[in-house]
């Protein structure tokens, strides 16, 4: 079964988890009122990110017993990055103004852009280890629908060897009882030989008491 719904949710999780670390990022800019707005957003952006992730889990429970565990893996990871991204919103928002969510960051040892760039490397190897995931999963379908069309093949050798087996013993059957047709034959032709041997026997003894009878008319005559 090919996980190609599930690596749609991955990538619809990625952009919207790039999406989110993009507010938390202009979260400490906003003023007061811009600031409540925009954390009502991002609550709402987090619940269908949680949401998401959930149907992700559902999916990859629907698999092959050999995929579930790589999928699950991978559902755990987006679970983790989304907890620090729930962080990392919760710090933003109580922080007071850009310092707080500064302070926040730099006590990570991250900073300014290099926030959303370490976030948004994190997604882009995500996306791979997807893609990746995905080439190995249509290489696992290539190699069982390798072997289907080998175990069919087997099939038509067994199917065309057992119809050989089939005209062989017929074959031999054919053979057997012409052998016996030919035996019966000899021996007809050999009876028949007999008789007429035996014909030709009484046809001369025939023959030479006719030659004698005639021999002693002539010799009683003279």
């Amino acid at each position: 079964m090919s996980s190609s719904l599930f690596d749609r949710y991955a990538v619809e999780y990625a952009t919207k988890a790039t999406e989110l670390a993009s507010k938390i990022e202009s979260l400490g800019l906003l003023q007061a009122d811009q600031k409540r707005h925009a954390v009502r957003e991002l609550e709402a952006a987090v619940q269908e990110a949680e949401q998401l992730l959930q149907r992700m889990d559902m999916e990859a429970r629907s698999y092959s017993p050999d995929q579930v565990r790589q999928l699950l893996q991978r559902v755990k990871e987006f679970k983790a990055d989304l907890g620090k991204l729930k962080e990392d919103a919760r710090r933003a928002s109580a922080g007071g103004g850009a310092g707080g969510g500064a302070d926040a960051r730099a006590e990570l040892g991250i900073a300014g852009s290099d926030f959303f760039q370490t976030s948004a490397g994190q997604r882009d190897r995500l996306l791979t280890g997807t893609d990746r995931l995905n080439k190995t999963s249509d290489r696992i379908q290539q190699g069982r629908q390798q072997l289907l069309e080998t175990e069919e093949l087997g099939v038509q050798i067994l199917s065309d060897l057992q119809r050989q087996r089939e005209t062989i013993l017929h074959s031999r059957d054919t053979l057997h009882t012409v052998d016996t047709n030919i035996s019966r034959s000899r021996q007809i032709l050999q009876t028949m030989s007999r008789r007429i041997m035996q014909n030709k026997a009484i046809m001369w003894g025939i023959i030479l008491l006719l030659l004698g009878s005639i021999g002693l008319v002539l010799w009683a005559k003279f």
